[in-house]
């Protein structure tokens, strides 16, 4: 249940932009990769991405289980 509430809540945040550093270092980085290259750092980031996802999703369920045996202690 707690994912059905995670992945709701996910689909209602807003995007977030990359910063003007990123943009700054990524795409003259971008630029100096060969095809080969560029395909396996797009894999990566897209590795990153998944692992971070993964990691929110753990904090927020961590975060509510704990909030709900906190509730769970004050009305007991």
């Amino acid at each position: 249940m707690i994912d059905e509430i995670y992945n709701y809540r996910q689909s209602n945040m807003p995007a977030v932009e990359f910063s003007t550093e990123w943009s700054k270092l990524c795409i003259p980085f971008e630029e100096s990769l060969t095809e080969e290259q560029l395909i396996t750092f797009h894999k990566l980031l897209d590795i990153q991405s998944t692992i971070s996802a993964d990691e929110a999703r753990t904090a927020y369920k961590a975060g509510f289980k704990d909030g709900a045996t906190i509730m769970n202690e004050v009305t007991t």
